[in-house]
């Protein structure tokens, strides 16, 4: 056991480092929430059409990589009670296909469906080909269950290169990155991946879960709970840039 927790602890501290270099070390030129807000477009939607005014609310985005999976009902079933409309970045293989349902509940009950690739591989390990199977792959899968399209994707890892830029644009998705991670693939204690969330969240935040990990749903329910408590309405990443709008290929990150 002592072998395996610091196996977890050192995957984890290098998963950090990685996603640091990648980020910090890249020339890629990044948006801000209030920096999209501050740009509408025309035919963008203002912020009474999404519900809430991000410039005035203290607004923060709940988001889940990797699903859909065996918890996500019990996550949907939160969401709804709790009144919360979440972004699901969602992977393509094993996923989407193997829960159509949970993906068209999704839909149906008001939270932005996204791409998280097919088979969740680096992108930016791949050729523009690669890319553009991985992305696509997902897009059709979605829109056949959904009867629409994603508009934003998330790469594995964080990871972005001037390819994958040029695929995404190419494919009519924004790229969404994050403020605030659990590290919920390194631990099952939910009121870890709580307290770690509690203490990372921010304005304009944009909060990064997965709803594939054992400790993650049940993580869910005290998370809305204090964050709502501390003032912060909960939006989907769209409302969170309108009345901007996400613009394909563009790098999105608090």
């Amino acid at each position: 056991m002592p072998g395996n927790r610091t196996k977890a602890k050192v995957t984890a501290a290098l998963a950090v480092a990685v996603l640091a270099l990648t980020l910090g070390g890249c020339s890629m030129e990044t948006t801000s929430p209030a920096a999209a807000r501050s740009h509408p477009t025309s035919d963008a939607r203002p912020p009474s059409a999404a519900g809430v005014d991000c410039g005035r609310a203290k607004c923060i985005a709940l988001t889940f990589d990797a699903g859909p999976g065996k918890d996500t009902a019990q996550l949907l079933d939160t969401l709804k009670e709790r009144k919360v409309h979440a972004t699901f970045f969602l992977l393509g293989k094993n996923h989407v296909l193997k829960h159509p349902d949970l993906v068209r509940r999704m839909a149906d009950e008001g939270h932005e469906v996204a791409n998280h690739t097919w088979s969740h591989r680096r992108l930016d390990e791949l050729s523009s080909d690669g890319i553009r199977e991985e992305l696509s792959r997902t897009q059709e899968a979605i829109a056949k269950i959904t009867g629409r399209r994603p508009t934003l994707m998330r790469p594995p890892q964080g990871r972005i290169s001037d390819d994958v830029t040029k695929v995404s644009r190419e494919l009519g998705l924004a790229q969404i990155l994050w403020s605030a991670t659990a590290k919920d693939f390194s631990t099952t204690d939910s009121e870890l991946i709580k307290s770690r969330i509690i203490d990372r969240a921010g304005r304009d935040g944009i909060i990064l879960l997965h709803d594939i990990y054992d400790g993650t749903v049940p993580a869910v329910p005290g998370i809305i709970d204090e964050l709502k408590k501390r003032g912060y309405t909960f939006v989907t990443v769209p409302q969170l840039l309108a009345p901007g709008k996400a613009n394909p290929g563009e790098v999105y990150r608090p």
